[in-house]
């Protein structure tokens, strides 16, 4: 029960009812409720200040009209458990508690007092606080500040180390990653490195603001991801939301891991050379163990059992195959529905010809975009350059829907000459699919626009005389060094010389002339 007759008591020496209110952890509407029933009974202190606590409460409250003065306790079991869950805070579980003592008539505790239980109890059972942080929420990354180092073996030249951490605020978990480099491919292998040690995926992603991973992150507008970035977050199924510019507190988690993991690895292994990445990395792991199951000091357990226990629970699951590394490039597409991307070719649906695509390129595929719908994909291409990947469900049905074809591309050779005609016929010769030529023959036919025709057929004529299978990079190379000139200009300085007066010795002095 709780004092009624000390409240009356401070009543009595003016103090307000918010003041009463916080000094006795009663809710002011109890005690308004006391002060209601103290007038209407024309009770004060001094005709109760000799009575006991019950006799105070039976005098001011009848059976048909008494109250429930007990303050009904909060189950901070249920809070605690309630807490892990996603968009759960303290201040709501305290106004559902309040509503429901309100709707029985029953005094409870202010939101102030209910935290202070509330983390009386935490401490009490050796818990660990759940009001800031929910487990598998959020994943904090950032570079370390520190370097490591990684030595030649053979030259001793020192490679910079640069050192990735990431770390669960609610259970302090942390991984690091030595990189030769902050560059977004080591920037995003990490990430995929992170994900396989904690085996699993948080809600939310906290990187800060660096150029590697975001463009652009202003004070009103929504941040701007690098692309391959934002690919990894959606093959995680995990949201980024960048630190706010210059707000170290919006990651003060793997801020503060940054220096207890400087001293346990760092630290450590400062006497130690390195000969690879490899070797450095795990030295790191075997030291990143101690510090991830070292015990904490102000409670029991450590940064991996809290994990274990109470954190991977609420983790995401991994998806069934890590992310892959991707690479963009903006292509045209060519008039063999073709488009060539990193000197390799492969096919597009013949309707997007003269469009442009977006490719993206992974170690093992090459996907197509138009206007950002994916319209074709093919296995990547290695080896010797110029390679082409046909779909054959690309091609067109009719080839004259197309405008371009042999027979068009043989009457323009034919046009400027014989030896470019035999280069043209050729070059279709060398391909199993006639379409797979057209962007030859074009780039080759269109240098008689810049050199004329007569040059374009002196330049096939020279090179059909010196290469089996001549092409455009051949011609354009011929004409560029004026080499169908030069083999003019000796082929006419031959001739004159069958015809030269040639004066001899006697002329320039051999004899004397007397």
């Amino acid at each position: 029960m709780r004092d009624v007759k000390k409240v009356l008591e401070m009543r009595s020496q003016n103090y307000s009812q918010r003041q009463i209110s916080v000094a006795l952890k009663i809710s002011r509407d109890t005690i308004r409720k006391i002060f209601n029933r103290a007038d209407s009974k024309k009770i004060c202190w001094s005709s109760i200040q000799n009575l006991s606590e019950p006799d105070v409460q039976n005098l001011l409250f009848s059976e048909n009209l008494k109250i429930n003065l007990s303050i009904k306790q909060p189950d901070f079991e249920y809070i605690h458990k309630e807490l892990l869950k996603p968009g759960t805070t303290i201040k709501l579980l305290w106004e559902e508690y309040a509503d429901a003592c309100q709707s029985i008539q029953a005094p409870f505790y202010q939101y102030s007092y209910f935290c202070e239980k509330y983390r009386d109890y935490v401490k009490k059972h050796n818990l660990t606080m759940h009001i800031n942080h929910k487990p598998g929420d959020k994943l904090m990354v950032d570079w370390n500040g520190t370097k490591m180092a990684v030595y030649d073996r053979y030259t001793g030249e020192m490679i910079p180390a640069y050192l990735f951490e990431a770390t669960l605020p609610f259970s302090m978990y942390s991984y690091v990653q030595a990189c030769p480099s902050m560059k977004i491919n080591d920037w995003i292998d990490c990430h995929i490195r992170a994900y396989h040690f904690f085996n699993g995926v948080t809600r939310i992603l906290v990187p800060d603001n660096l150029k590697t991973g975001v463009v652009s992150n202003k004070k009103y507008e929504d941040p701007i991801l690098n692309r391959s970035y934002q690919e990894m977050a959606n093959h995680y199924d995990t949201t980024i939301i960048p630190t706010r510019v210059r707000k170290p507190k919006d990651k003060a988690a793997v801020e503060g891991a940054v220096g207890d993991c400087t001293v346990a690895i760092v630290g450590k292994l400062r006497n130690r050379k390195f000969y690879s990445f490899e070797d450095l990395n795990c030295a790191i792991l075997k030291e990143l163990e101690k510090f991830n199951t070292r015990p904490f000091q102000k409670r029991e357990g450590s940064r991996k059992t809290v994990y274990t226990e109470e954190e991977l629970p609420f983790m995401k699951p991994l998806p069934e195959y890590p992310f892959e590394m991707s690479v963009w490039k903006r292509a045209k597409v060519q008039l063999n529905y073709h488009v060539a991307v990193e000197k390799m070719n492969y096919s597009v649906p013949h309707e997007y010809v003269g469009n442009y695509v977006d490719v993206k390129l992974t170690q093992s595929t090459v996907t197509i975009y138009y206007k950002m719908n994916q319209i074709c994909s093919h296995d990547r291409l290695y080896g010797h350059v110029n390679q082409y990947s046909t779909n054959e469900s690309h091609m067109p049905e009719n080839h004259q829907r197309f405008q371009w074809n042999k027979e068009r591309f043989m009457k323009w050779a034919a046009s400027i000459g014989e030896n470019t005609f035999t280069v043209i016929q050729k070059l279709f010769d060398r391909y199993k699919v006639e379409e797979q030529a057209y962007k030859g023959c074009m780039s080759l036919l269109k240098l008689a626009d810049k050199y004329g025709k007569a040059r374009l057929e002196d330049a096939c004529q020279l090179a059909l005389e010196h290469i089996s299978q001549p092409g455009y990079k051949n011609i354009k190379m011929i004409l560029q060094s004026n080499q169908d000139l030069k083999d003019k200009k000796s082929g006419h300085q031959k001739e004159n010389d069958v015809y030269a007066f040639v004066r001899g010795k006697e002329y320039y002095g051999g004899k004397s002339n007397g």
